[in-house]
């Protein structure tokens, strides 16, 4: 199908984008990547007055380090995270997630900020940053604040970026020395997580010292898994210890039943993987 007819701006400032979805009000959208929000202009089930362009705001692209953390821009690629070094000897989790990302066309134009900002509850970004207790700092016209990650994320595609506000940065400790591992189930290739795992451990001396995990889609908003971190503290990185400890992994979700798998289904894949993703992360 064909989008409804829209109005289209490109500002170059964060200042410039507030005002325009000021301006635009309730009919204004945000177009980051455009991956998720083409397809649904395409099939009509939105039809915006005025679509705001965030690709020419160059300061919400790019990656810096600050300190204890590692900043990432929102309108950074899936590509530029996938293959970043700085990521990879401080936050691997979130690159080994965004390696899942669809196929290479889609990582190429996709957003690491539009993504989180989307929330789906099957994608694949949500709950490393959850797990790595990321932070989002938000703009608006009154100024600009920082989220927690565990309050970021509200509800089923719903986070706590307000009206007339627009994501601008995440900013993630640095857990350098952290294994990571992201394990994702789907039915085919290139297709959304029906459960994936998200660790990072931090191993001394064979033995677990600590550990984050958390779940894709088993509920409206990424969960973490603290049972399964409190088991983990302080025993061996062993198959039966970490097997074990996963057993916990569904404790506080709700996953839902739909044509890919019932729920009692998704517990079961979220125990099996949280085993697979905390071994492969202890090595």
């Amino acid at each position: 199908m064909i989008p409804a007819q829209f109005d289209y701006v490109r500002p170059t400032t964060v200042e410039e984008a507030v005002q325009a979805l000021r301006d635009g009000g309730d009919d204004a959208k945000l177009l980051a990547g455009g991956q998720s929000l083409l397809p649904v202009l395409r099939l009509r089930m939105a039809d915006p007055s005025l679509i705001i362009d965030l690709g020419g705001i160059a300061e919400l692209k790019g990656l810096r380090e600050e300190g204890n953390e590692v900043v990432v821009g929102a309108m950074t690629s899936h590509h530029d995270v996938a293959r970043d070094d700085t990521l990879r000897q401080h936050v691997a989790l979130i690159q080994e997630a965004t390696k899942t990302v669809a196929d290479p066309q889609v990582r190429h134009r996709g957003t690491l900020g539009g993504a989180l900002a989307h929330a789906d509850p099957a994608g694949d970004l949500a709950a490393p940053a959850l797990a790595l207790d990321a932070q989002f700092v938000i703009a608006g016209p009154n100024g600009t604040r920082t989220v927690a990650a565990a309050d970021f994320f509200e509800d089923y595609f719903t986070t706590a970026i307000g009206e007339g506000e627009l994501l601008t940065e995440i900013r993630f400790p640095k857990f350098t020395g952290w294994g990571a591992r992201y394990e994702k189930f789907n039915r085919v290739a290139q297709a959304w997580s029906i459960v994936a795992v998200a660790a990072t451990v931090k191993v001394e001396g064979g033995t677990i010292s600590e550990a984050r995990i958390g779940l894709t889609n088993m509920a409206g908003t990424p969960v973490r898994a603290r049972a399964v971190e409190s088991a983990l503290v302080g025993q061996s990185a062993s198959e039966e210890n970490v097997r074990k400890a996963a057993q916990a992994a569904a404790e506080g979700t709700s996953p839902t039943a739909d044509a890919d798998a019932g729920s009692d289904y998704r517990e079961h894949l979220a125990r099996v993987l949280t085993g697979r993703a905390v071994l492969a992360a202890a090595g």
